[in-house]
């Protein structure tokens, strides 16, 4: 009976655990603020899955930023993402992506919530030191970009 009931409520725990997708940005990396940011996002219950330090290319970053091609910032974007390195981080927790959203703050460091992982390291809007994704199917996607051989881990 008690095995029965812990397969159970290990079943619950699991089902309701979810994934995000995160990049710590060239200028937190530059700056070596990106410790202090996977530690804020350690401190807020988030397990990493994977971590990627890489150095984007052009290509890759084109390939991860289509949506936005034609916009008027993708060339500054482009530019900004391959200056320097960066941190892909998949992530999971309960309610990922949305948690994730609030520990990050805006867009816009100047608008994000006092104590934000924006607020407190990004400068500009341009630089505002993390990327989250903005809904699961978002996470989903980016993920896959980064991590296709998590694809059985995380639709499960």
């Amino acid at each position: 009976m008690l095995t029965f009931q812990l397969k159970k409520l290990n079943h619950k725990i699991k089902s309701n655990m979810s994934y995000t997708l995160t990049i710590i940005k060239p200028d937190s990396f530059k700056s070596g603020n990106d410790q202090l940011i996977i530690s804020r996002i350690l401190d807020s219950g988030f397990s990493v899955i994977d971590m990627q330090i890489k150095m984007l290319s052009v290509d890759v970053a084109e390939q991860f930023y289509k949506e936005h091609k034609g916009k008027d910032f993708y060339f500054d974007l482009l530019n900004f993402m391959t200056s320097g390195p960066i941190i892909v981080l998949c992530l999971k927790k309960e309610n990922a992506v949305e948690d994730f959203r609030k520990l990050i703050g805006n867009t816009d460091p100047k608008e994000a919530e006092k104590g934000t992982i924006r607020n407190v390291y990004g400068t500009d809007i341009a630089h505002n030191a993390i990327h989250g994704a903005d809904s699961d199917e978002s996470a989903t996607r980016e993920i896959l970009f980064w991590f296709p051989y998590l694809e059985n881990k995380i639709k499960n």
